[in-house]
């Protein structure tokens, strides 16, 4: 009986070692080429398109579309500005813009700091 428990766990210990194998934690076979340096930037590279298009092209976008809003503004549009203050156009010069925030109340704005055009009301 001790003859076929050996035998049994000789077994057990050899299955172990075809998981291990499984797994890919055996070494790897010798006399193998080395990869390709510049197959090993492939990945990076894919990363950084999937990047740039999901992250960059919006972002240039958005700030195209603001600069183009920017250069439009004309007196009466209704603008807020990135402090949260909203007005109405009734000056412009290069740099800055005037606006009315309430009755008889103008402030001199950066055209940098208009953040976006409101709706006219009407």
């Amino acid at each position: 009986m001790v003859c076929a428990w050996r035998i049994a766990e000789e077994r057990h210990i050899d299955m172990k070692l075809s998981g291990l194998d499984l797994l890919g934690l055996a070494p790897s076979p010798t006399g193998g080429e080395a990869a390709n340096p510049l197959l090993q930037l492939v990945p990076f590279l894919l990363i950084f398109v999937v990047f740039y298009f999901i992250v960059f092209a919006p972002m240039r976008k958005k700030q195209k579309r603001h600069s183009e809003m920017l250069t439009e503004l004309k007196n009466g549009d209704r603008v807020v500005t990135n402090g949260g203050i909203c007005g109405t156009v009734v000056g412009l010069t290069d740099q800055k813009i005037q606006l009315r925030i309430a009755d008889g109340v103008k402030i001199d704005v950066l055209r940098s700091a208009v953040a976006d055009r409101l709706p006219n009301e009407g």
